[in-house]
């Protein structure tokens, strides 16, 4: 039985509830307005449910049992035993600890909650379609809607997910029964992620890229350790190859991969696991019901305040211009709330930090030297080695450095790259610093706890200005 139309109002409509949509609503709802939040799948979207914590979790768990097992020379001899199954509980512990927070704060706010797919049915209206027969559907009529559908994996044409043989990530983090082998399509950041928990719980793995190096869009000397590490624990890189096709073979399968000059590589292995990046989740909202259409990116082009050419819709995260990052996400939702409530909110991009949490991590902000040259400034540049750091070498990795990059004639820092132990949270120095306006100087001169890692930052400051003390100054 069909229960049949309802029909409920609402001053702003967020349609996903992921980190950019669930923050949004919760900051209208601070900010006094009456919100619906709709969710088609699962509160917290793909960063908490599939992706950022789920990945992070067991990322820590599997760093846990390697470190443990390789502390020799610390004079730790252990050989731990991992159970996937309850590795597994534990990350799904986490992940429904931190959903079950999501609806708690955004009831605690005011927010209405409401489950299901969303589309516009106008300029004004959205209709809502409830899972499962008899569940019915509503129409909620908005003043303003933010779209924060997020994003989706990308399929490799001939490699469709099955869930068996070919895995998404969202199904890789699931997998209770390892395979001994697996080949991952992709060296991105997903790719290199979590090709590298699985060779340190023991899968054969082997990797295939299209491009000649891992992890694309990253200098190459912040790429070089990461790639070290992972042949180091096994991973075995074939660059160059694209994959073509694959067949099932006994138990396994047997991937076909082709190079430039159409040369033809197979590899077999049990299970292949393809991470060739995510794309928009904008075809299941009838936008043209409102006039709108995607740029030749796959998103919504949006101004400074997150608005879209229609101007009560506004569009955050994956689905709006910029890197596919959650915290990007959520200071859209943020904004976008504000605009909406009319206060004078806008988006600033000056400072967008990324991490790439591999072994060892990578993270960025701001600009490197060379996008420095091309904006045209004189940049200073100043870096400090991990193995100079009392505290890096205390854990047991010294692998890596931070480097600054700042305008030569203000000092004003422009930039800053880490790759090393705890680079995603060192990162947020410098984000702050350039968020602030703050110079080489600030940083050199602000005194850092010791021994940390954190005064490597203040290190490679003191670098770039010609004095650091614990490595040569050029």
């Amino acid at each position: 039985m069909v229960v049949g139309d309802v029909s409920t109002g609402t001053e702003v409509a967020v349609v996903g509830a992921g980190p950019g949509g669930y923050v949004a609503a919760i900051r209208a709802g601070q900010l006094g307005l009456d919100v619906t939040l709709v969710e088609k799948d699962a509160y917290g979207g793909t960063c908490l449910n599939y992706g950022c914590i789920p990945s992070k979790a067991l990322i820590s768990a599997t760093d846990v049992a390697h470190e443990a097992g390789n502390a020799e020379e610390m004079g730790v001899y252990a050989d731990p035993e991992v159970d996937v199954p309850e590795m597994l509980d534990w990350k799904d512990g986490v992940v429904d600890q931190l959903t079950g927070g999501v609806e708690k704060l955004c009831k605690a706010n005011g927010v209405n909650l409401v489950e299901g797919r969303a589309e516009f049915a106008g300029s004004d209206k959205l209709r809502v379609v409830h899972d499962g027969d008899g569940q019915g559907s509503e129409t909620i009529e908005y003043e303003h809607c933010i779209v924060a559908t997020g994003s989706r994996a990308i399929e490799v044409p001939g490699f469709e997910y099955d869930g068996e043989h070919v895995l998404n990530s969202r199904q890789l983090l699931e997998l209770e029964d390892l395979p001994e082998s697996m080949v991952v399509v992709g060296a991105g950041y997903i790719g290199m992620e979590l090709s590298t928990v699985l060779a340190k719980l023991g899968v054969d793995v082997t990797i295939i890229e299209m491009l000649d190096e891992v992890l694309a869009g990253y200098q190459d000397d912040l790429a070089r350790p990461v790639k070290q590490h992972a042949e180091e624990l096994g991973i075995d890189f074939h660059f160059g190859l694209a994959a073509d096709s694959w067949e099932e073979d006994g138990d396994g399968v047997v991937v076909t991969a082709e190079d430039e000059d159409g040369e033809t590589t197979e590899f077999e292995t049990e299970t292949v696991f393809v991470a060739v990046g995510r794309q928009p989740v904008l075809d299941t909202l009838n936008l043209e019901a409102i006039g709108l259409e995607p740029n030749d990116n796959g998103r919504l082009d949006t101004d400074d305040q997150a608005r879209t050419d229609v101007d009560n819709v506004y569009a955050i995260g994956d689905v709006a211009p910029g890197p596919m990052l959650a915290h990007k996400a959520s200071k859209e939702g943020e904004v976008a709330a504000e605009v909406i409530a009319g206060e004078p909110a806008a988006l600033d991009y000056m400072a967008v930090p990324a991490a790439v949490f591999t072994d060892p991590e990578i993270a960025t902000v701001g600009l490197t030297e060379s996008e420095a040259e091309d904006q045209g400034f004189d940049p200073a540049v100043g870096k400090f080695p991990f193995n100079a750091s009392g505290r890096a070498l205390t854990t047991g990795h010294s692998d890596g450095f931070v480097r600054v990059v700042a305008d030569d004639d203000s000092g004003f820092l422009l930039g800053a790259q880490i790759v090393g132990p705890e680079a995603s949270e060192l990162i947020a120095e410098f984000a702050l610093a350039i968020e602030m306006g703050a110079t080489l100087e600030d940083v050199a001169a602000t005194i850092h706890t010791h021994p940390t890692l954190a005064e490597a930052s203040m290190e490679a400051a003191e670098h770039a200005l010609g004095h650091a003390i614990h490595t040569v100054n050029r």
